[in-house]
């Protein structure tokens, strides 16, 4: 898979495009990360984040602007970040370095030097620091991230929404660094066959409630959903939702899972982002919003459990990381792997269509695969 190495500040020229040909390593660029809840942003504040390895300050204007920047100033590497918003003479918004008061606008250019003396010549707009595009939909904030290490070219399409984004804020919001490259903690996610392993609570099923299903799946935008279905009967958490739940699974390149469940009028969103740190370490921040009555009525219990699977699939990328240090090869089965095989295709074809410049082709075909679980 095609990544790019980030181009120093003061480079005249894009670092050449390397290709990454194995699973567990580099990432997908020229695509968009969910960043941050648009509610954790107040105006004024100014946050560090990793982002793919990369120091990236995402703050919000007083007046109320989203924008994300390369966290080190140009001058002497001091955080961005640590500094604070200014005014400039023309009313607009900027933020000051807090080594030196260099200060720069959401665009990335600089717009003063304060150093600087009235004689002293020097175009400070022609000094940079990377511009991440961002975009705030439905509460949350995205940060694309492009190909081009520069940073010049805006996205060509816009972040994903998602259906069932309903009863105000959300009701439930977790997250946890698993200490693993994104590409097993996506597989790690969509794997439907170590529930009964890894997730054993007497609330929702054990190694003993095993049974045969098959479920029918399609293609979706960037990605594949496994169609609107009743859950199995071994799943016993659908139950304190009470009625005839019905759900669907999709995922989405680089790192989106949700499930959408209606139950009559009511609706259940559960959305987990992935968003790549570095080489080792993967966010998994799991949001929910629902207008269902349990959610009111029993989100403290909803909210353990939660919190008890992204516990428990951590304590296991904990454990496998004991195997992975040997860089073994890996064993990919159908069909209970035929996921992991189409995330791999997906992020192939996504690297091929932009490399080329043509409209990405999704690979996944209609199926129904079949598993014991």
């Amino acid at each position: 898979l095609a990544y790019n190495r980030i181009m120093a500040e003061g480079d005249s020229k894009p670092a050449k495009r390397e290709t990454v040909s194995r699973f567990g390593q580099g990432f997908l660029t020229d695509i968009s990360y969910f960043a941050a809840l648009g509610s954790d942003l107040k105006p004024g504040s100014l946050t560090r984040h990793e982002i793919l390895g990369q120091p990236v300050l995402l703050g919000r204007s007083p007046k109320g602007e989203v924008f994300a920047l390369r966290d080190i100033c140009p001058h002497r590497a001091a955080p961005l970040s640590a500094g604070r918003f200014t005014d400039e003479a023309d009313g607009a918004e900027s933020v000051e370095c807090p080594y030196h008061g260099w200060r720069f606008g959401a665009d990335g250019a600089c717009r003063a030097i304060p150093s600087l003396v009235a004689d002293q010549a020097m175009d400070v707009s022609r000094i940079r620091v990377r511009r991440y595009p961002t975009a705030e939909s439905q509460g949350l904030v995205w940060v694309w991230v492009s190909s081009d290490p520069r940073g010049l070219d805006e996205p060509d399409e816009p972040p994903p929404t998602f259906e069932g984004v309903v009863g105000g804020r959300p009701k439930l919001v977790d997250t946890m660094d698993f200490e693993a490259h994104v590409d097993h903690a996506v597989v790690g996610l969509m794997d439907p066959a170590h529930g009964p392993y890894v997730h054993q609570q007497w609330w929702w099923r054990s190694a003993k409630s095993q049974h045969e299903k098959a479920k029918r799946f399609e293609p979706r935008e960037a990605g594949f959903s496994m169609v609107r279905h009743e859950p199995s009967k071994n799943s016993r958490a659908y139950a304190i939702l009470g009625g005839e739940p019905l759900t669907e699974i999709t995922f989405r390149i680089p790192g989106l899972r949700w499930e959408h469940i209606t139950v009559g009028a009511r609706q259940v969103l559960s959305l987990t982002c992935l968003t790549p740190v570095t080489e080792t370490k993967t966010r998994i921040t799991q949001i929910i919003w629902s207008d269902h009555p349990a959610f009111f009525l029993l989100k403290p219990f909803i909210a353990a459990g939660a919190r008890a699977f992204l516990r428990q699939d951590g304590d296991m990328v904990n454990l496998q990381n004991q195997g992975l240090k040997y860089d073994p090869p890996l064993l990919w089965i159908d069909d209970a792997d035929r996921q992991a095989k189409w995330y791999q295709q997906l992020k192939r074809e996504w690297t091929e269509s932009r490399r080329e410049g043509r409209a990405f082709a999704n690979p996944v075909e209609p199926a129904v695969l079949r598993w014991r679980s």
